[in-house]
């Protein structure tokens, strides 16, 4: 069974198919010791083309928007089960 350790994680680059949303920047951790969301600082570009907004700034990715293992999480890159046009779904403003 393949492991990801949560310093693996940090500053791995996520992608929706091709779309490439940000970088994680910390792990949520909810009932049960289970990781429940991701918190990624998206670009600049993404921040614009999902919420109008002018700036880059985090959001907290559901899990569930995650690709199989050990395929979602490859090298330097966390690729997405989610299309670009299905993120609104998974992303969240942090609490």
């Amino acid at each position: 069974m393949s492991r990801l350790k949560f310093n693996e994680m940090m500053d791995k680059k996520v992608y929706a198919q091709d779309f490439y949303l940000g970088k994680v920047k910390d792990v949520y951790v909810g009932d049960g010791w289970k990781v429940t969301h991701l918190e990624v600082e998206l670009t600049k570009e993404a921040s614009k083309e999902l919420f109008g907004a002018k700036t880059s700034f985090r959001n907290a990715l559901a899990v569930s928007a995650l690709g199989k293992w050990p395929e979602c999480c490859n090298n330097d890159r966390i690729n997405l089960g989610a299309s670009k046009g299905q993120l609104n779904i998974y992303l969240r403003p942090p609490k």
